[in-house]
């Protein structure tokens, strides 16, 4: 007989995609100072672009003359890729996709994996298309770092020519800082974010009025008859020059991604009052300074200032630039941890650094990483300009992706028509493709730096997740049921123990093998015995009144499922103590976890993986983080049985 004690909600994939989101109501603060946090943490990378998005449209790999024409045309692109991409798709469209308030790229793959009505070739379609758009986003994690930094200290040249030679030393020196700052978390600086961000949006905004009062015919730009003009006058130059002007929406994916944060109510707010007002009229100041000296296009940001003002500037520009990395290295670690839930990445050692927000995390293998990738980027490609012609191919393509499932999300979750849902994204696609295709221009010229990281994470997620299918098929096969199991102990009961015992297995059903190898080896068992799975849902949080499923069972046995959200951290003891509320005590002092360390072996059978697949998966099963830590499992209180599996 068995007896369940706790029923879990069983519809775990349905959720909010109403735009709504949770966020606002869960921080407990007014919209205004919600708002001004979302400056410090959502609009870091697209508020630093003025840095060195307009210079890269005359002073790039393609480099335009400064012509009226030139610099209204491509102002008016500008104007006009901030309004539709950003201001229509992301804040407008994108946000009302959320899972249960969280967004991002994951979040959306999540909200369609799980439909029943996808049929099997759209699931194995979108599934990789979505993990590779996630994989992505890790080559803009090492670039947005480098170029960020790079491009706000390169001011000192234009301050002070003589300081050349400190540029790279300095930016390598603040890069540094800046990682060696990730174990500490953002909970400590995350006050002075919004505040700095704040001074910083004011300030361009500043400079920008004081180039468009010395030229206001500057403002005709936002007509977009300007933009068609100046393809018809330069053709596939201007084509080209899509790629530097791409730039200057680069932070989309970042906003939408960490809209979870604050809520979509906030970022909208932030951007269309403040953020999008203070980028446009620092661009069109730019363009203004351009048309009265057309010279200057080397840096048209610094070159705004007044002399005395230099300095500050610099200063100012390099803090901001701090933040906008701050902000996308978090979203490294926070991917990464979604990753290793949802099974698609080996598990690291991961570091809670606040006890107050789930989402501030910090994974020393993957902050090591990044530090490196991006000081060996900034030697390399040495200057912001020669980082400009990497950055945005791996950008472009997660656009196009995050297109490509927002139409299937119109279809299938929304209930649009098709014809509907195909004319929006066939809207969004033209231009996502059009930047696309600029920056497939760029591979040559170092794009095909983040395009690699990309491919290289894709490989890595894939490989671990058919690795681990594969394992599983290996070790389980048809398992016995766990009922069958306590029937046949009843015939030849073992001897009992005191205490508890703790069986981890990866299946919340059939007898893991772990129980089958400890009771043929030893010969005893524990008072009481618990099979334990921990199952990750595809939604960002399960509330912890429906964390715990315990199935009670004849002879001292149980069954206890935990459910934890992708962007939860699991921890197991914590999980157990919450056990006795529910009917099932457990004296964690005196509980034994037994869990199954295999040592996988390569062989030259067909297995249904590559042979240096198998290879690849068995370095990093060797070198994963063992269950005890990323459970939060006391180490001495572990007992762990090695099994070597031939693939």
């Amino acid at each position: 007989m068995t007896v369940m004690l706790k029923k879990v909600d069983s519809d775990r994939s349905k959720a909010s995609t109403t735009g709504n989101g949770s966020a606002e109501g869960k921080l407990g603060r007014p919209i205004l100072t919600v708002s001004l946090m979302a400056l410090g943490v959502v609009y870091g990378d697209i508020g630093t672009s003025p840095l060195y998005a307009l210079r890269e449209c005359f002073h790039g790999s393609h480099p335009l003359p400064a012509t009226p024409a030139n610099v209204l045309g491509i102002l008016s692109l500008i104007f006009w890729a901030l309004t539709l991409v950003i201001s229509v798709k992301y804040l407008l469209f994108l946000m009302r996709a959320d899972n249960r308030g969280e967004g991002g790229i994951l979040a959306l793959l999540a909200l369609l994996i799980p439909r029943q009505h996808l049929s099997p070739v759209q699931r194995r379609f979108l599934l990789p298309l979505g993990l590779f758009g996630a994989a992505l986003l890790y080559g803009d994690g090492v670039i947005t770092p480098a170029i960020s930094v790079l491009s706000a200290v390169e001011g000192l040249k234009v301050a002070a020519p003589a300081l050349e030679a400190f540029v790279l030393p300095t930016t390598i020196l603040i890069l540094i800082g800046i990682f060696l700052f990730q174990s500490r978390g953002t909970a400590g600086v995350g006050a002075i974010f919004g505040p700095v961000m704040t001074i910083w949006f004011s300030t361009i905004a500043l400079l920008g009025i004081s180039g468009i009062m010395r030229a206001p015919e500057v403002i005709a730009a936002v007509n977009p008859l300007h933009g068609a003009l100046f393809f018809r006058e330069n053709g596939w130059l201007a084509f080209l020059v899509l790629g530097s002007v791409f730039l200057v929406v680069t932070g989309g994916e970042a906003l939408y991604a960490d809209m979870g944060h604050f809520g979509p109510r906030p970022i909208r707010l932030a951007w269309f009052f403040f953020v999008l007002p203070s980028l446009i009229l620092n661009y069109f100041g730019q363009g203004a300074l351009l048309l009265i000296r057309p010279v200057e296009t080397s840096e048209p940001f610094y070159n705004l200032a007044p002399g005395w003002a230099l300095y500050p500037l610099v200063i100012l520009a390099t803090l901001a630039t701090v933040i906008a990395s701050q902000a996308v290295i978090s979203g490294a670690f926070s991917l990464t941890r979604q990753a290793m839930l949802l099974g698609y990445s080996p598990r690291f050692r991961l570091v809670q650094t606040s006890s107050e927000e789930i989402g501030q995390v910090y994974l020393p293998a993957v902050n090591w990483g990044l530090m490196l990738t991006t000081v060996v980027l900034v030697l390399g490609f040495g200057s912001s300009a020669n980082l400009a012609g990497a950055y945005g191919v791996a950008v472009t393509t997660t656009m196009v992706i995050t297109t490509i499932l927002a139409f299937f999300l119109m279809v299938h979750r929304w209930r649009w028509h098709a014809i509907a849902a195909g004319f929006l994204a066939g809207l969004f696609l033209v231009v996502d493709l059009s930047f696309f295709g600029a920056n497939l221009l760029k591979i040559a010229h170092g794009g095909w730096f983040p395009f690699a990281v990309g491919v290289a994470v894709f490989t890595l997620m894939t490989t671990w997740r058919q690795g681990r299918e594969l394992l599983g098929k290996r070790l389980h096969g048809a398992r016995e049921q766990l009922e069958d199991f306590i029937d046949e102990l009843n015939a030849v009961p073992p001897h009992r123990v005191p205490g508890t015992a703790v069986f981890m297995t990866g299946r919340p059903s059939g007898t893991p093998p772990i129980l089958h190898h400890h009771l043929a080896h030893n010969q005893v068992l524990h008072e009481q015995v618990i099979v334990l799975t921990v199952l990750t849902e595809e939604v960002p949080r399960v509330p912890a009144a429906d964390r715990v499923t315990i199935t009670m069972m004849p002879e001292g046995f149980s069954r206890v499922i935990l459910h934890y959200g992708f962007m939860q951290s699991p921890n197991v003891p914590v999980a157990l103590r919450e056990c006795g509320l529910l009917g099932l005590p457990v004296d964690l002092e005196h509980t034994t976890y037994y869990l199954a360390r295999e040592t996988i072996i390569s062989t030259s059978r067909w297995s249904g993986m590559m042979q240096w697949q198998e290879m690849l998966f068995a370095f990093m099963s060797r070198n994963s983080l063992a269950s005890t830590a990323f459970f939060n499992i006391p180490a001495e209180q572990v007992v762990e049985l090695g099994q070597q599996v031939e693939i």
